[in-house]
């Protein structure tokens, strides 16, 4: 209650002071409050300090906007880019080997010990690169079958897509297992090809990315194996000293990195990755 009154006090005594200030300001200045409804100044009456009347102004015309037209004058290229930006997340997980990348990263840290070094953001950095620098020469395949001829007007945006298409289809099968292709040709009740080239992207995307999974998956298994007889050495030696307090972690963690970095881990993890691709 108390609160409640000192605030109330202190309102009122706000609104005084902003009462008394407007009214020294409009006794300073000499000016009287602005009528509801002023009456206009007809423009014969509108004139200069020299007696000369002003020059006529035209009121101001809207300003009409034909959406139908400039929709249709929007350049195909620029919505075609921006498709291609937001859809540029979902393709680069499925239909690269970033998934891959990450993945074996993932486990190597986890296999180090170190929680959160290297970071995500480290990580992710790495694995945009690296998927560059496999994807760049099917991506240059693509520029020059499909968006050279785009650009200088030869195909249609259908033919061109049909183009783009072809190279990555044919980079994602050669990396696909048979089994994987197999299972969502069955799921998909589609006829069987001829030829792996005839599948629809339907069937090649979620088999190339179980795929992609299955191999990172077995590379970050082998990644654990030495350090985990680490580990193992490392408990068995502090258990029988009897240092029954000393987790075995603090030990291992030093003797983890330390073999990682003077065997040069980095290197050969990544030299073994980038070699399995060509």
């Amino acid at each position: 209650m108390r609160l409640r009154l000192l605030f109330s006090v202190l309102a009122l005594m706000l609104l005084a002071m902003a009462g008394n200030a407007a009214a020294q300001a409009r006794r300073g200045t000499g000016t009287r409050p602005a009528t509801a409804n002023p009456s206009p100044t007809p423009a014969s009456a509108r004139t200069l300090a020299n007696g000369q009347p002003l020059p006529y102004e035209p009121p101001p015309q809207p300003v009409a906007i034909d959406i139908g037209k400039t929709v249709s004058t929007t350049p195909w290229s620029i919505v075609a880019l921006l498709t291609v930006l937001t859809l540029l997340p979902a393709i680069m997980l499925a239909m690269t080997p970033f998934v891959r990348l990450l993945v074996i990263f993932h486990f190597l840290r986890q296999a180090l010990g170190t929680q959160t070094i290297p970071t995500n953001q480290t990580l992710i950095g790495l694995s945009i690169f690296l998927t560059y620098f496999v994807m760049q020469p099917v991506g240059m395949t693509v520029y020059q079958k499909a968006v050279v001829p785009l650009e200088k007007g030869k195909i249609q945006v259908v033919t061109a897509l049909d183009r783009g298409t072809e190279p990555v289809k044919e980079f994602m099968l050669r990396y696909t297992r048979e089994k994987d292709l197999a299972l969502f040709v069955e799921l998909s009740k589609e006829p069987r090809p001829q030829k792996p080239m005839d599948l629809s992207m339907r069937v090649v995307v979620p088999a190339y990315i179980i795929s992609e999974l299955k191999v990172g998956f077995q590379i970050g298994a082998v990644l654990f194996l030495p350090f985990l007889v680490i580990d193992m050495a490392v408990a068995s030696i502090t258990t029988s000293m009897g240092m029954m307090q000393l987790p075995p972690v603090v030990i291992s963690t030093p003797l983890k990195i330390m073999v990682f970095v003077m065997a040069d881990g980095w290197n050969l993890l990544v030299g073994s990755i980038l070699r399995s691709f060509y």
